[in-house]
């Protein structure tokens, strides 16, 4: 009997002894069709169109409330994109009936570039539960999924982030600067934006920040087909080839912050990259100030 016991405290000390793996604590914001359709009536999900008012007018999904970009931007800057102020939230989510308790489900129909934007703001406040409907309104209407150009009723609330802002996936203007040649800094334009040759409306020159290496945000994704994001396999075969560790410090920024927060989804919430900001003005703030360094590849062309 004692041999017995011996044996089963010695397999217990050698358990308790063994290594602990690494907990993953990422939350799976992606969800499918399938069990959107499931949960989609339950009373605390409000599901958001974040595309322009005029595509949400011509169709949109039943009981889908409309936000867009410049609903979510503070006006304040003599550039466009940059962050709107925690109070701009509160007082937009309670114009729309949103309650802190609610699951906020996302679409888009620009393979979750525009849905990642608004995902990546409510993190800077501390908001988790929102999830991004994969796959694209067009993709939606290809599975025969209800469509109304019905306006959802609601009734006015008073809503509060529960948790305080967080920087954790942020980065800003003065941050950037002092990080030229000793973080690897991501542009996720086109190539002709990052090279100079183009330069989009919103930016005072063209180019790009220095040392700043070039992988367009569409990498991610299926981009001329169903714009569903790739295998994880091929994501971090694109990523790894051209990134340091998924340890190692890493900026990313577009135009405005919405295509680099696209990037910064796939990079922290798929391939679990630990120390990855997205920097909020981007080019739109960085060719703004003159004192700021720049490099440029080609004569510009400026795209309306």
């Amino acid at each position: 009997m004692r041999s017995t016991i011996s044996i089963f405290v010695t397999l217990l000390l050698l358990i308790s002894c063994k290594p602990k793996e690494k907990v993953d604590n990422r939350i799976n914001y992606l969800i499918e069709f399938e069990a959107f359709q499931k949960i989609a009536t339950q009373p605390q999900i409000k599901l958001i169109d974040f595309r322009k008012p005029k595509q949400y007018n011509d169709g949109h999904i039943p009981s889908a409330i409309n936000i867009w970009r410049s609903d979510i931007e503070d006006h304040a800057y003599p550039y466009k994109g940059m962050i709107a102020k925690k109070e701009t939230i509160e007082q937009l989510f309670s114009a729309l009936g949103i309650h802190p308790d609610d699951l906020l489900i996302v679409y888009d129909d620009n393979g979750l570039c525009d849905a990642a934007r608004f995902w990546w703001v409510l993190q800077q406040y501390g908001h988790t539960n929102i999830r991004l409907l994969h796959g694209s309104y067009s993709g939606w209407k290809e599975q025969n999924g209800a469509v109304t150009t019905e306006k959802p009723e609601f009734s006015k609330t008073d809503f509060r982030f529960k948790n305080n802002a967080s920087s954790k996936l942020y980065i800003g203007k003065e941050a950037v600067s002092t990080s030229l040649n000793t973080i690897t800094i991501v542009d996720t334009r086109t190539p002709d934006e990052f090279s100079g040759k183009r330069q989009k409306k919103g930016a005072f020159k063209g180019g790009r920040v220095p040392t700043s290496i070039s992988i367009n945000w569409t990498s991610a994704i299926d981009y001329h087909n169903k714009k569903r994001m790739r295998p994880i396999n091929e994501l971090d075969s694109i990523y790894g080839a051209r990134l340091p560790s998924k340890k190692d410090p890493i900026i990313v920024y577009c135009h405005t912050g919405v295509r680099s927060a696209h990037t910064i989804f796939v990079l922290t919430q798929l391939l679990g990259y630990e120390n990855v900001k997205n920097y909020d003005g981007s080019w739109s703030e960085w060719s703004y100030f003159n004192d700021l360094p720049f490099e440029q590849d080609s004569i510009t062309t400026i795209l309306k």
